[in-house]
């Protein structure tokens, strides 16, 4: 829990006894707030059947990022994103160039 309460300072997020609260403006220009239960996984129940339980710190930072996607699409989002990133660090210099010798 004390991963979400760090999300909860950094982005100045509301909360109560039962729910993350995200303040966020629709893509008709109004105001909308998203409610989250304050469990550590958020479980997403997909049509055919299966489901996926995600860390509420993804769900929280997807709703962050994409607030006018669904929560799924907002996860697979940001886990693409974060691949992405991660992807160029995972392959540092030393396969690209070769090893130097300094004398």
């Amino acid at each position: 829990m004390e991963e979400i309460n760090e999300l909860i300072n950094r982005y100045h997020l509301q909360e109560d006894n039962e729910y993350v609260i995200i303040p966020f403006v629709g893509a008709d220009g109004r105001k909308k707030r998203c409610f989250l239960l304050k469990r550590r996984f958020i479980r997403i129940v997909f049509p055919e059947g299966h489901f996926v339980d995600y860390p509420l710190t993804d769900a929280i930072e997807a709703t962050i990022k994409y607030p006018d996607l669904r929560l799924s699409e907002a996860i697979y989002q940001l886990h693409k994103e974060n691949s992405a990133i991660a992807s160029p660090d995972a392959f540092s210099n030393s396969e690209t160039e070769p090893d130097t010798e300094v004398d």
